[in-house]
Parts: structure tokens; sequence; C-alpha cells
């Protein structure tokens, strides 16, 4: 037990997860939830010093002030919730144009993100032409013919991912006029008619900078705060601003890239399905990277099927990712086989240190139900030594490779410069310090032994999954939120999350499945059953008016 408590505590260093939560065990039921007040979090900075709101809304200023609140609410009953294919659905309906979608969820980043009572700092910035690409859209689909299920769909990105309609800020004062190209996946979502909504807040640099700051917290974008318990709950990290809009409906789905977590955990921790894909399958190119060994970029969404027609909407081999080039031909369509998604003869491993947690247990009696079978076993207890030297190598290479292939012209081109210009104004750019940035550039290794460190973590992680499901025959291994996306992201093994309730103080958790490379399909299949038969996400209260 002492051994999987400080891998847990490495991959909830590493991968942004919540660092005090997930210490209590859960009840099984949202009624169950204590009644005494939590005592709100105190933050040593919350909004941010760098958006300014009149210029961030001045495109919309007249299409919102003529979208009335009477539509808006006649709306707010089919979209709150709603998935892609039911937004498809009432559009191709005529209930419904791309250009309402749109004002619908820009009224709500209005109402909700920024300087109010109920605040989530989530969104950065926005794509100010998306209101008359919208209306492209609508002209388009008067021409008829079978479209991507994203076409004229909303997509919010974290904001370490390149798109032309924005900088790409990793959260960071010194990318502040960081203008590029469109990422690879940005441009494949593009070609399948996905419209670009914004950028998204993140733990500044995907959490690998300041070591003992909040997540959800960048010198951009300020804290981004749980709509489940704001001030109270973690929103988990790194891409904590694409899980926070999803969550609230400010976006009907999202990006976000995770190195180890950070796509997993904010997903679990905002009642959210996340999946990490094998390393290959998404191009990384045009992203911000910690490491080009373990960096992936993935889907948020509220449900499965919206999960695998982003996914879906993203594939596409890229020449400049050396991953992408050697990796298979990725399928373009996940979301077709999941309506008579099943478990029958489905094997699962649940890891007997987690059965304390009766959501944990519930999630496994859904299971169950839903036909698979599972078996109870005791973890391997595998180190992952080196993990953190891994980034720091990684990262001291990758990011001048991203300033020098895919960054606009930001006078940077090192982890050192960046230190530098950060001391500058530390108040302003690095309040919480930035102690992991400085273990970069302490940091080296000779090749032989940073291939060395990569191939002991890749084998260590593939023995946490391998000696089980060869042992017991399965499938997959089942876990919660990011506990073991350490072992997973070493590995290079896919892994899906997906809502299975609220624990006794009212916060989110996710049943997450992790399965080996090219698993897909599988993992997304699985999930869809597990998701029919449990329906554990709920919209946060306070966000659905």
């Amino acid at each position: 037990m002492k051994k999987f408590l400080l891998l847990l505590s490495i991959s909830l260093f590493i991968a942004c997860g919540d660092k005090e939560a997930e210490k209590e065990t859960s009840e099984t039921d949202k009624d169950t939830i204590s009644q005494s007040e939590p005592e709100e979090r105190e933050y040593k900075v919350l909004d941010s010093e760098f958006i300014l709101l009149d210029s961030l809304w001045a495109p919309f200023e007249q299409e919102l002030a003529e979208f009335s609140e009477d539509r808006y609410s006649e709306l707010e009953g089919d979209l709150l919730e709603a998935d892609i294919p039911t937004i498809q659905e009432n559009i191709k309906n005529g209930d419904l144009s791309y250009e309402e979608l749109t004002l619908f969820y820009l009224h709500r980043i209005k109402k909700y993100d920024r300087e109010n009572e109920l605040s989530l700092n989530s969104i950065i910035s926005l794509n100010k032409d998306i209101l008359k690409e919208a209306r492209e859209k609508d002209e388009a689909m008067k021409n008829g013919g079978d479209r991507h299920p994203i076409f004229g769909i909303p997509v919010l990105l974290k904001d370490n991912i390149n798109a032309e309609i924005a900088s790409t800020t990793a959260g960071s004062v010194a990318l502040q006029d960081n203008q590029t190209d469109d990422a690879y996946i940005v441009e494949q979502m593009k070609k399948n008619g996905a419209l670009i909504l914004g950028k998204a807040n993140l733990s500044e640099w995907a959490y690998f900078f300041c070591g003992d700051c909040p997540s959800g917290y960048s010198a951009i974008g300020g804290q981004t705060l749980n709509p489940y318990g704001r001030k109270i709950f973690d929103t988990g990290g790194s891409s904590s601003g694409s899980a926070v809009a999803v969550a609230a409906n400010l976006a009907p789905v999202a990006i976000g890239s995770e190195t180890s977590g950070s796509i997993l955990s904010p997903s679990s921790q905002n009642s959210l399905v996340g999946l990490k894909p094998t390393i290959g399958l998404l191009s990384r190119s045009g992203i911000v990277p910690i490491s080009g060994t373990l960096d992936t970029p993935g889907p948020i969404t509220k449900s499965v099927v919206d999960n695998a027609i982003l996914l879906s909407a993203m594939t596409g081999k890229d020449a400049t990712d050396p991953a992408s080039e050697v990796f298979a031909a990725p399928v373009n369509d996940y979301y077709s086989a999941l309506e008579n998604a099943n478990l029958e003869g489905k094997r699962f491993g649940a890891i007997k240190e987690l059965m304390e947690d009766t959501l944990y247990v519930r999630a496994v009696e859904d299971l169950r139900k839903a036909g698979a079978e599972v078996v109870e076993f005791e973890a391997e207890e595998v180190e992952l030594p080196n993990f953190v030297r891994l980034l720091n190598l990684d990262m001291k290479t990758d990011l001048p490779e991203y300033f020098d292939k895919y960054g606009g012209n930001t006078g940077f081109s090192s982890v050192e410069d960046l230190v530098k210009f950060n001391i500058e104004d530390s108040t302003l750019r690095m309040p919480y310090g930035q102690a992991l940035f400085e273990g970069i550039l302490q940091d080296s290794a000779s090749e032989e032994d940073f291939a060395a460190i990569k191939d002991t973590l890749n084998r260590n992680g593939k023995q946490f999954f391998d000696v089980p499901m060869k042992e017991h025959d399965l499938d997959a291994v089942l876990s919660i939120n990011n506990y073991h996306a350490s072992f997973a992201a070493v590995a290079k093994y896919p892994a899906i999350t997906v809502p299975m309730g609220f624990d006794q103080d009212g916060a989110p958790k996710g049943l997450t499945m992790i399965t080996t490379p090219n698993g897909e399909q599988d993992l997304l299949t699985w999930a869809a059953a597990y998701e029919k038969q449990s329906k554990r996400r709920e919209a946060p209260e306070k966000y659905t008016d």
C-alpha cells in the first residue's frame, strides 16, 4: 500500500491532479453529501491581469445584443447537456442554426466566465470571426450532402495548441504575442468543418512550471475554478479550462493535452469523459511541448459519443511528427460502432487497493450488470525512476524545437530565456515561482543515459499493466481519475475516464479504463456501455440557468 501511495503521489504531481483530493473514502450518492459547508480555498492570484473584457467581447457586441433572453431560454432546454448527434438533428430539422448554436455558447461564456460571483476563468481568448464562420456553415448546409458530425460544432482549444485565431500562450506572459499557424490537429478539425471557438485557460506551461502552485492557474488566464465547488474543489490540470468550460456548458466539446494525467485529471474532476490516446494517433505538431516522448492531445467531452466524434475529427498522419508518421493508418470513424456497445465477454481488472472507494465498487458492479467479468488483483509494486528527469530532459530540447518550427516571433529560444524573462517581473509573471523550470536548467544527461531512462520507464510502465493482464486474461485495467496516469504515460497505453459519481463532499470522480496501444475503439465502446448502464454525469447545479 505504501508503494501504491508513493506512486500515486508521483502521478498527482506530474499529472496536475488535485494535491489534496482523493484521500477520503467515497459515499455512493450525491444525496449523502456532508451538510457542513466546506472551506473555500485561498488563492494568491484569482483574476487575470491580461484579459481585457471590452476587447474580448467587442467583435460580438451587436449579435449578442440581438440574441434575446427569450431565445436563449428556448434553446437552453435543448442544448444545455446536448450531445453532438442531438445538436445536429436539431440543425437538420431546422430548429436551430449554427449561428444560434454559437451565440448560445458565447452568451453563456459572457454570463459565467469572468468577473462575477460565479466566474470560472476558463476562457483566455475567443475567435473574433466565429459568427461569420458559423453563418458560412449554415449556408453550406443548404447544399445538402454528407458531412462529418463535427461540422459546425464550436470546439475550444487548450491554449498550448497553435491556432491562427489567437496567440498561443501556454498561459505564460512570455508567449502573449505568440501568433502562429494552425496546429495539424486544428487543420484536420477545420477540414472536417469544426468551428474553433477560442482558447481555454490551463495550468501554466501544462503544469510543468511553478511546482507548488494550484492547478488551473496561469499568469495570462488567472485561476480557473471548478463549477461543482467554486474555490472548493480542485479543477484538476493541466487541461483545466478545457474541462471546466465543457462541464459548465460554455462549450460543447474541447481539446486538452496530456503528458501524464492532464486530460484524465480535469475530466474526472469535472464529471466528464476524457481520452488520452496512444502516442502517435494524434499529431503533436504545433503544440507547446513538455515531452516529445509522452505528450499527446485528446478530446474532453460530456459524453462518450462526442468524445469519439471529436477524436475522429482530429486523426490523420502528420509527416512532421515522427510518432504520427510511423503510426498505423488511423481510424477516422470511432463513433458509428457505439450505438450497440456492450460488455459481453469482456474481462476487466479491478485493483484491490482501490476497492475501499465505494464509487469504484459501485462502478465495478455496474460493469458486471452490463455483462463484463471483473477480476480483483493486487497491483504490481513497480517504480518509475527518473520520471521528472525524463520531462526535464525532453523539455530542454523539445521547447526550443517548438520555437524554431512552430512558434511565432516571440524572441525566445530556450527555457533559460524564459527563466530570465520571468525574473524581471516575478510578481506578475511567476507569483508562485518557477521551480520546475529552474529544475530543467539544472538537469543534463548523456544520450546513453537518457535512452536508458526512457527504456526503464517504458518497461516498468508496461510491466504494471502487462503482468496482471496476461495472468488474468484482461482486456483492460480499471483505475480512478488519474491515479495510474504515470504508468499509462510511460507505457504509452491509452486511457479513458468516464463519470462514476460524486464523493461524500460532492466532488466528481471518474472510472478510468487503461488498455494496450491502439485500443481507442475498444476503450470508447466499453466506456459507452458503462455510460449507458451507469448514467453518472450531472451538470453543475449553479450553472444550469
